[in-house]
């Protein structure tokens, strides 16, 4: 079974999360997989809009942590590894090409969020160029709490959704925020009051913009970008290489130990 579900109709393509015994999460698959299916969505000139959301109980539950951690090309803990950090590098740079992809889309893209958005789901909703949620959307940039530095995105294109003051509240803290806090601030732009709704509000909203000119929605969305486009291929750079420098922390040992064990981290800063 794909990580992705692929459903085109009337010029509108859902593509839907679907690992839903997992709540989502993003393994390797996820982040392989997503740029090849955008770019197959851009060569379908049938194609005007996307809507990106999640099947069962919720959107992401974010990083498959276990999974990822055994897709290092260095050893936690190892002797220096200079090969291993440039793999790390190009590991990284790969997987943020699944967010970007989503962002550098011909056409728009409508994130239907409900239930978690947690991590990884944040890098791709803020890629999106609109995003709804239901009231029970629960949303967090938990990599704080996990002894990282988000790296997919988040970092990049959060503050100029809810502004740096926010933003970094929410990057520092990684708390988690609920659906009324998260319209407040303007990460989402709309609340529905169940999935039921939200999915059809996302599907009505597309609809909406493929009924109009695809090369004029298409151009605007080009124009919109470019204004941001430089600053954003800079932050993903940098978040890259600090990661590949920095990431294997003895913090990050207490921390996947501890989401593991559901106990309590105790951070040492080393």
């Amino acid at each position: 079974m794909a990580f992705y579900e692929l459903d085109i109709r009337d010029a509108v393509a859902t593509v839907e999360l679907n690992r839903p015994d997992k709540l989502n999460a993003l393994n390797a698959e996820a982040w392989d997989t997503l740029a090849p299916l955008m770019r197959r969505l851009d060569a379908d000139r049938s194609v005007r809009v996307v809507v990106l959301r999640g099947r069962g109980r919720g959107f992401t539950a974010g990083l498959d942590v276990v999974d990822m951690m055994g897709r290092l090309p260095v050893t936690p803990g190892g002797p220096p590894d200079g090969d291993g950090q440039a793999k790390l590098h190009d590991l990284i740079r790969h997987m943020q090409g699944a967010a970007t992809a989503l962002e550098r889309s011909r056409v728009p893209v409508i994130a239907a969020i409900h239930g978690p958005c947690i991590g990884g789901g944040i890098d791709l909703v803020t890629a999106c160029d609109i995003r709804y949620c239901s009231a029970d959307a629960r949303f967090s940039v938990r990599e704080t709490r996990l002894a990282m530095v988000a790296d997919m995105g988040t970092l990049q294109r959060l503050p100029a959704l809810v502004g740096p003051g926010v933003a970094r509240e929410l990057i520092y803290t990684g708390r988690d925020f609920d659906a009324a806090f998260a319209h407040r601030i303007g990460l989402v732009e709309r609340v529905f009051p169940d999935a039921e709704t939200l999915f059809a509000g996302a599907d009505a909203l597309a609809r909406e913009i493929a009924a109009n000119a695809p090369l004029a929605v298409q151009g605007a969305k080009r124009v919109l970008l470019e204004a941001e486009r430089g600053e954003i291929d800079r932050g993903l750079e940098y978040v890259a290489t600090w990661n590949a420098a920095h990431l294997l922390t003895q913090d990050l040992g207490v921390a996947v130990t501890a989401f593991v064990t559901k106990e309590k981290p105790d951070f040492s800063g080393r």
